[in-house]
């Protein structure tokens, strides 16, 4: 997941440093991109890929997609895996014709640097349009009573969708209108939470991932 812009700030206020981004997964054994070394700020890429590695950046009819586009992150490498073991089935729907199919949409500048928009099974669609949970959350983050925050997409008779956010405060006195006005203000209006809902805890796997998938089974089982 990329490195939300508030996180990557209070870093360098308590370290001093900034913090030096790349990206990786396991199948990729698990390195594909990094920043240089000598780049004086975060910027909130992932970085240019690593030696002997080949990226594409593909859209949802399988071209290319335009630079500066978001698509889905497709790698080739030496670090890429095999397969799954004893899992053919698995295998075959992320291994196309020598290509690892992340399941990650980034965008591409013309530099050559990549950043992560979100995780393709994340993404919300209300009314037709492509909303990334990545964005809403940042947005959240600003927010200087917010200490946690998760969106998702939930079932709409309207939209098809529509966003839903969790949060932890980390100030009791926060309310939902406070939220929404600060939404309004930062995200188009089809991006604005149509339901807030606050936590004591956001679920999360063991490295301290936000399990959002975990959010979306809830969600529909309390409508079921």
């Amino acid at each position: 997941m990329s490195v939300q812009k508030v996180v990557a700030e209070r870093w360098e206020k308590l370290t001093g440093h900034y913090l030096l981004e790349g990206y990786g997964l396991t199948e990729c054994s698990p390195l594909v991109s990094v920043n240089p070394y000598d780049i004086t700020e975060h910027t909130g890429s992932i970085g240019l890929p690593v030696p002997s590695t080949d990226v594409r950046i593909v859209d949802d009819a399988g071209n290319d997609a335009a630079l500066g586009a978001p698509g889905e992150l497709w790698i080739r490498g030496p670090q890429v895996m095999m397969g799954y073991w004893q899992q053919p089935e698995a295998t075959e729907e992320v291994l196309k014709n020598g290509w690892l199919l992340s399941g990650d949409i980034v965008t591409v500048d013309p530099k050559g640097f990549m950043r992560i928009v979100d995780r393709k099974k994340d993404m919300i669609l209300v009314s037709g349009f492509n909303v990334y949970p990545n964005e809403i959350e940042d947005v959240l983050m600003q927010h200087s009573k917010v200490r946690e925050a998760a969106a998702i997409g939930v079932s709409s008779d309207l939209s098809g969708e529509a966003v839903k956010v969790c949060i932890v405060k980390k100030e009791a006195t926060l309310t939902k209108e406070e939220l929404l006005d600060h939404c309004r203000r930062q995200l188009t209006g089809y991006k604005v939470p149509k339901i807030i809902e606050f936590r004591y805890e956001l679920p999360k796997n063991n490295i301290g991932k936000i399990l959002r998938r975990q959010l979306r089974d809830e969600a529909k089982r309390s409508v079921s």
